[in-house]
């Protein structure tokens, strides 16, 4: 059975090192308008919505017109919904596991999905930024943590996106002994094997959290207005890793992207020493 899988290509180093029969297929959604990525798919017997957006809708809705049988991903959105209203407790389902999901509903047998975690590594990395203000862990507290692990002798590697982050982190690779930035220097995929080659990853609820779980590198994670129980841990990560504060108000958003009712983002008060007691356990 061949699989094609479709995504932005900047997302193409995800799957170097396929199976034959798993085919990236690359778009570019801010270039290709939707007709002609959907046109320059063919035709396919199943289609598997993981995404479930206005842009994957027009794209299955596309090849079901084709003759495609289609499965979407259940978000459990209403669950979400009492989650952040803090009328639901218990913990969602891990959204790997909603992707498996929509597989098996199409008929395929799905194996245990684990991420192989290693023992092994040196040096620490540290991700500091995310996509939203409620998720992003002071600066100036996380400096403090770098400056912390710099004392100790451990090396220490950044990593980060855009510019702006790529400056802060060059200003703290200057100004402390043994720590490296990253950013901006190499690929998705080289950026990974730097992952794959640490002792630990320090990170907020953000992208590399899941790009180091997958390479098999455990993860400090440090959550704010989001909450492990939403879904979103880094695949074979443990609960015990997570840091976070018990606060009656969270979670407030399952993405991290509302503002705070009361202006502190007080979720993210957690000491430095603290955020080093678990990198040294």
């Amino acid at each position: 059975m061949e699989f094609t899988v479709l995504s932005q290509q900047r997302m193409a180093d995800l799957f170097t090192g396929m199976p034959q029969n798993v085919i990236f297929h690359g778009a570019d959604i801010k270039k290709e308008p939707l007709r002609a990525i959907a046109a320059s798919l063919g035709s396919y017997d199943f289609v598997a919505d993981l995404h479930d957006v206005w842009r994957s809708r027009y794209i299955r809705i596309a090849m079901q017109l084709k003759g495609a049988r289609v499965r979407t991903i259940r978000k459990g959105r209403f669950e979400r919904f009492l989650l952040t209203r803090h009328i639901r407790t218990q913990a969602l389902k891990h959204t790997t596991v909603r992707y498996a999901e929509v597989l098996q509903r199409l008929g395929l047998t799905v194996s245990d999905m684990k991420a192989p975690h290693q023992t092994t590594g040196e040096g620490i990395g540290i991700a500091p930024f995310a996509a939203h203000k409620g998720k992003i862990y002071p600066l100036e507290r996380m400096e403090k943590v770098v400056q912390l692990l710099s004392k100790s002798g451990e090396r220490v590697v950044l990593f980060g996106g855009g510019k702006k982050e790529q400056e802060i982190l060059e200003i703290w690779a200057k100004k402390y002994t043994g720590v490296e930035s990253v950013a901006g220097k190499y690929r998705l995929a080289e950026e990974m094997e730097i992952m794959r080659g640490l002792r630990v990853m320090v990170s907020m609820d953000s992208a590399n959290m899941h790009l180091a779980s997958l390479v098999g590198t455990r993860v400090v994670s440090i959550w704010g207005a989001t909450h492990p129980k939403a879904g979103f841990t880094g695949i074979g990560q443990k609960e015990e890793d997570c840091i976070q504060r018990d606060l009656k108000c969270r979670p407030c958003s399952i993405y991290g992207n509302k503002k705070c009712r009361f202006g502190d983002y007080r979720c993210l008060d957690i000491a430095p020493e603290e955020v080093m007691l678990r990198v040294e356990r």
